[in-house]
């Protein structure tokens, strides 16, 4: 997986800031996330879904809509984010990486369901906690917010804690735009995601959306999600749904990105994205290695002991399978954990700690046999009697 930024002009002028999350291949499809109401491209679902569906195929662009982030324009105008979208499209298509799919999480639903019909490449849309009618957002200002609105036409109110200007012209628009509608004449199979228990935008709303829309259309239950998708296994399985369902109405693509190469040994980049991310390639095999979140990292795959850890019980299982069944041992199954940790003051300072199970109609003696030949798998001989390494530079 790739992150880059992805900054273009929209069709008033001003510049909006985005960033491209993309497979290291041939994408299955390309896909734009319109993010929720006064949040923005790096909020915590956002990233995280957008990340989720690169590691699966998909690339992503998720962008900040007018006045937020680092993007310009004037907050608070929902036809002047919809036409950011039809840009946003376009800005894709010119580097050849036409949408087919649109994703709209709470506000950014609404915008991507008003979009939709305007973007003939799009052949899917789904939605994540989006609200079935415009004015529902007005719940998120108080009476005395709209009357200084309708009485100043424009006016600073806060916002989930922090201040924004809006105008007149935005509050009409929540009134008055008929998202009903849109949805009714999308024309387009409809993915709608929503928790039950959205405190936020309630789950009305979905009923809302999927009774407006025609099918083919489909409804996935967040279960106790919070609405911003705060926990990462619930933005994980928005992304898997999400890339499980779009995946028979995405066109196919015609490999652009040749293969790479098959490398001896393991080869570790960079991805851009977070602290850590690497992507790790290991013969024919990619895996994505980082940090737990508490070191910083996004938590996104193993850490580099974990990789290490993982050879050890890899190659400890391989060795006494093999064994066993040269030596006709009644062996099914073998199970290796391994645990790494660190203790301070102790010479080695690294111990790993291993626990093997055998599933079988084993004897005392063929166990005892099987733990011997553990101890002495490739890996655990590396390990334990120490290793040379030679660096080299390659310009």
């Amino acid at each position: 997986m790739s992150t880059r930024s992805f900054d273009f002009d929209s069709a008033s002028g001003y510049r909006l800031s985005g960033r491209l999350e993309a497979p290291e291949t041939t994408p299955v499809g390309w896909a734009i996330f319109a993010h929720c109401f006064t949040c923005g491209k790096d909020n915590i679902a956002a990233t995280r879904i957008t990340r989720a569906l690169a590691q699966r195929g998909i690339g992503v662009l998720r962008f900040d809509f007018a006045g937020l982030g680092a993007s310009g324009g004037q907050f608070a105008d929902f036809a002047a984010d919809v036409r950011d979208l039809i840009t946003a499209a376009d800005a894709m298509a010119a580097e050849g990486k036409a949408p087919a799919l649109l994703i709209g999480h709470s506000m950014g639903g609404a915008a991507v369901l008003a979009a939709a019909n305007e973007l003939p490449t799009v052949k899917a849309v789904a939605t994540i906690g989006a609200p079935g009618h415009l004015r529902h957002v007005l719940h998120q200002f108080g009476p005395e917010q709209i009357d200084k609105i309708e009485r100043e036409q424009q006016a600073d109110v806060r916002l989930a804690g922090r201040p924004f200007s809006v105008g007149l012209g935005f509050l009409e628009q929540l009134r008055q735009f008929d998202l009903p509608g849109c949805i009714a004449e999308l024309g387009r199979p409809l993915l709608v995601l929503h928790a039950p228990l959205d405190e936020t935008v309630g789950i009305e709303n979905a009923q809302q959306i999927f009774g407006a829309a025609k099918h083919p259309k489909s409804f996935i239950s967040l279960d106790d999600a919070d609405h911003l998708l705060t926990r990462r296994s619930d933005a994980d399985f928005a992304a898997g749904v999400i890339a499980a369902w779009a995946a028979r109405y995405l066109p196919p693509i015609q490999a652009d990105a040749p293969a790479e190469a098959v490398v001896s040994g393991a080869d570790a980049r960079t991805t851009g994205a977070g602290k850590f991310q690497l992507s790790v390639r290991v013969g024919p095999l990619t895996i994505i290695a980082d940090e737990p979140e508490s070191l910083g990292g996004m938590g996104s795959g193993p850490n580099p002991y974990d990789l290490l850890s993982a050879g050890l019980a890899a190659c400890t299982s391989m060795t006494v399978k093999l064994v066993a069944d040269h030596k006709g041992f009644p062996l099914e199954h073998v199970r290796t954990r391994v645990e790494h940790e660190k203790i301070e003051g102790a010479t080695p300072a690294d111990l790993f700690t291993r626990t093997i199970s055998f599933e079988g109609h084993l004897d005392a003696e063929q166990e005892a046999k099987l733990l011997d030949i553990a101890n002495r798998c490739p890996v655990h001989k590396t390990l334990s009697g120490g290793s040379r390494v030679e660096t080299k530079y390659e310009p």
